[in-house]
């Protein structure tokens, strides 16, 4: 099993603590180029439907992020979509890791 370093240790936590405080699928964190985090969890409404990672970037591109740096997703299948690599491809992401819902890390990538 992969070793997260202690700053992707954080986005871990926080894609963790997402996805546990809404009783969403899953949760994602990022990490911007200044070093700013965010989290947020996916999103399932009549409406809108969001995956983790999709809502996570908008958080974070709405407050002014314009690199993100690593991306942690938390979730009993911890996969991405083609729509999240297409995000992570627009931001230039360099690390991405994979948790399950107990936040044990099982895969980490470099640029999707």
């Amino acid at each position: 099993m992969p070793e997260a370093s202690p700053e992707d240790a954080k986005l871990l936590i926080l894609a963790r603590s997402a996805r546990v405080r809404t009783g969403a699928a899953e949760g994602a964190a990022v990490r911007d180029g200044i070093g700013r985090t965010y989290a947020a969890s996916s999103v399932e409404l009549p409406s809108l439907r969001l995956t983790a990672v999709q809502a996570v970037v908008a958080a974070a591109v709405s407050s002014g992020s314009d690199a993100i740096e690593a991306v942690a997703v938390v979730g009993p299948l911890a996969t991405l979509t083609d729509a999240d690599l297409s995000v992570l491809a627009d931001l230039s992401v360099t690390t991405v890791l994979l948790a399950g819902p107990d936040g044990a890390l099982h895969e980490t990538t470099g640029t999707p």
